[in-house]
């Protein structure tokens, strides 16, 4: 089958219905590995101009062409073995789709592209930014190997531009949400319905690129524009989904817990309930932010369908539920891998105070009740000596707390609210309040 019969026939239906995902998909490098054959053994450059000539004006169906040719050529490759010259040919994708995006950009700023034909922008800018990871990759593991061979290379730092082709898919990408941004159309026909698409393709690869001062750029570009835009109820469902999600961890990693809940649970809310790992994703910062704002802990029942939130997040649990201090040292250091690598590490290891104010509160109800007289209700013992309070903190620990360092956490808890009393140094004594001594837990 000839180049212009796979290409031109479906476009033009596409384009003559009007129909923008019909007609993304012709732009689409996801075809099968027989069709993407098939046009490479049917055609070549000389052949892709001739019948861009004969079909459309312009070069858009010729680098969409070059790009189906390479990405063949790149997938060829994947499957062999030739280790002997390594060739970057992601690299070559990523450029030729970087054309195919640049020939669809023109169209929006100088041939007027309508609305209808957004999805275009959604299928190029999508697989581009999977084409600069895949280049990375590809050109960080030939790094790899040419440095093996040749030792030599004294100012060689591995590490340098790492990821120079997500860089430069980030800075496309930027310039793409600029477009849909500053389009001044009416807004049933405006760029602006691609803004979120756009942004959330943007937040991933910043994310990635571990630049969250960019991220918040494309958040306060949204919000100044806001009266602008179309409302945010008004797009797709899984757009929102993922642009809260974003919102949400921002907002965590800059310790604003309030607002990373109030984001994070309508991502939640909004999630499709089969989409498993999305919510695993929005939960793993989720939980974090209900231990911080409201000393809950996560149900086995809301974790069971999620094992690797249970591997995470049960042992920590268990450890703030009972008191367990030691126990709760042990399971955040035996998951710090896990935790850093999420960014959560600082945000659970407060979770500390929370596991003490249980164990204290413990010791206080261990405490019982004084003796009452006839007729009247018992009171409960308010005064703990400090001794008391040491030794349930040094419980399973090979190493003794002394009580200069049990009365600073003492003094920290009652500071920071999870404790109502004082401290009576000269009689060693903790005196705490006859009603609320531990605010928020019925005691």
């Amino acid at each position: 089958m000839a180049f212009d019969s796979v290409f031109f026939n479906e476009f033009s239906d596409a384009w003559s219905r009007r129909d923008g995902y019909r007609l993304a998909r012709t732009l689409s490098p996801e075809v099968s590995a027989e069709e993407l054959k098939t046009i490479y053994n049917s055609t070549n450059a000389h052949d892709i101009k001739s019948s861009v000539r004969r079909g459309l004006q312009g070069n858009a169906a010729l680098v969409v062409g070059i790009a189906r040719d390479e990405i063949n050529a790149a997938r060829e490759s994947d499957g062999g073995n030739d280790s002997e010259s390594p060739q970057l040919v992601w690299t070559k994708v990523f450029e030729a789709w970087t054309d195919v995006l640049n020939q669809l950009l023109r169209g929006y700023q100088n041939h007027g592209f309508e609305a209808w034909t957004i999805p275009c922008l959604y299928i190029v800018c999508k697989n581009l930014r999977a084409f600069a990871i895949k280049a990375d990759d590809e050109r960080n593991s030939s790094s790899v190997e040419d440095t093996t061979a040749n030792n030599l290379q004294d100012d060689f730092d591995p590490d340098t531009n790492k990821n120079q082709k997500l860089e430069e898919c980030a800075r496309t990408l930027s310039r793409v949400f600029m477009i849909c941004q500053t389009d001044r159309a009416p807004i049933e026909e405006s760029r602006k319905w691609g803004s979120y698409y756009i942004a959330n393709l943007l937040l991933k690869t910043y994310f990635k690129l571990n630049s969250a001062s960019l991220s918040k750029n494309i958040l306060n570009s949204l919000r100044a524009s806001g009266r602008d835009m179309p409302d945010f109820s008004a797009f797709p469902k899984s757009q929102r989904v993922t642009f809260k999600y974003h919102e949400g961890v921002l907002a965590f990693l800059e310790e604003n817990y309030v607002q990373a809940e109030t984001c994070l649970t309508e991502a939640w809310d909004l999630c499709h309930k089969d989409a498993v790992r999305n919510k695993e994703r929005i939960l793993t910062y989720l939980i974090p932010c209900h231990l911080i704002n409201n000393h809950t802990l996560p149900t086995k029942k809301l974790l069971e369908p999620y094992p690797r939130l249970q591997k995470l997040f049960l042992p920590l649990c268990q450890c703030i539920k009972r008191g367990e201090l030691h126990k709760f040292d042990l399971a955040l250091q035996e998951g710090e891998d896990e935790f850093v690598k999420r960014r959560i590490y600082l945000t659970l290891e407060r979770g500390r105070d929370i596991a003490l104010r249980n164990l204290l509160r413990k010791v206080f109800i261990a405490r019982g009740f004084e003796e009452a007289k006839p007729g009247e209700k018992p009171v409960r013992r308010t005064r703990v000596p400090v001794a008391e309070f040491a030794a349930a903190i040094s419980l399973g620990s090979e190493e003794k707390i002394d009580n200069d360092e049990v009365e600073c956490l003492l003094a920290n808890m009652i500071y920071k609210g999870h404790m109502k009393g004082y401290i009576s140094r000269q009689h060693g004594m903790v005196v705490l309040s006859k009603s609320g001594a531990f605010p928020g837990t019925g005691v």
